[in-house]
């Protein structure tokens, strides 16, 4: 049995295609394919064992991106959020809901030159409507850094836990009483901190918790908590009181639009949403 120049051609290039191999040894492969039947079907034989391994390598290279990439994605998704939201119980009419949330809101913007003159102008942390002593959890593993620290705003009562691994510090503002803990006392992941309160002091005219997100350890910097916190924040931002939105920009209008393109505020800095054509305008 002897094979024809085309077949040889048509098996070089299989083998030349699997496993790249220099052109003399391919000029000795197909020689060969001319020798006696045994020989022949002895590189067949050899050929042949060398497309399965090489088949069933690419299947295992093809079906193990998949799960890494699956994986990884999972992985930059808890780094990326690597919070937890402040409440033990689910959101709900009776629990807690989305109030206002961070940044350039409407409120806000209305004032920017009064309430909100030493953050630039916009809202600097989400306000979480919740009746009064609605337990609040620490948003990740901390450490106690103040307590009822009044230079902060945020009262009657307030909190602050310092996160260093993870470059931030969170503030917990309007508590209903002075958080019984210690400042240096460490803190576990939704661990009970403290209780909601009302600014208002009533508990029934704005109850709420005030949740900030800080730089660490300045803690001058404010930042978006959407971004950081693990949550389903399009459909929370479906109910609650949250309903005006966001200010705009006529000049710019599609920036600052959305809940989690808010820009972060250093305290002391300039106002930022001070817009020359604002839509709505001041009342």
């Amino acid at each position: 049995m002897r094979i024809t120049t085309a077949e040889c051609g048509i098996v070089g290039y299989s083998v030349a295609t699997i496993f790249p191999i220099h052109a003399s040894e391919m000029k000795s492969f197909l020689n060969s394919l001319s020798r006696p039947p045994d020989r022949w079907q002895r590189l067949l034989q050899v050929l042949f064992a060398l497309v399965l391994v090489a088949t069933a390598s690419t299947s295992a290279v093809m079906a193990s991106p998949v799960h890494d990439h699956q994986d990884s994605a999972a992985s930059l998704q808890d780094a990326a959020r690597p919070l937890i939201l402040p409440f033990r119980e689910p959101p709900g009419p009776d629990t807690w809901l989305l109030g206002q949330t961070y940044g350039n809101t409407v409120g806000a913007y209305f004032n920017r030159n009064t309430t909100y003159r030493f953050s630039q102008g916009i809202h600097f942390g989400i306000d979480l409507s919740a009746p009064c002593g609605t337990e609040i959890v620490a948003v990740a593993d901390g450490v106690v850094a103040l307590v009822d620290a009044f230079a902060y705003g945020s009262l009657p009562h307030n909190l602050i836990i310092d996160h260093p691994q993870l470059g931030y510090a969170s503030l917990y503002g309007h508590l209903l009483q002075k958080p019984d803990l210690q400042p240096g006392q460490p803190v576990t992941a939704g661990q009970v901190v403290a209780l909601s309160g009302d600014p208002a002091e009533t508990c029934f005219g704005r109850p709420h918790l005030h949740l900030e997100i800080r730089d660490y350890p300045g803690r001058a910097w404010k930042y978006n908590p959407i971004p950081l916190i693990d949550a389903d924040w399009d459909n929370l931002a479906l109910v609650g009181s949250f309903q005006s939105g966001f200010e705009r920009d006529l000049d710019d209008p599609r920036k600052w639009q959305h809940l989690d393109d808010q820009p972060p505020a250093v305290s002391g800095g300039r106002i930022i949403n001070d817009f020359a054509r604002p839509w709505p305008r001041q009342r």
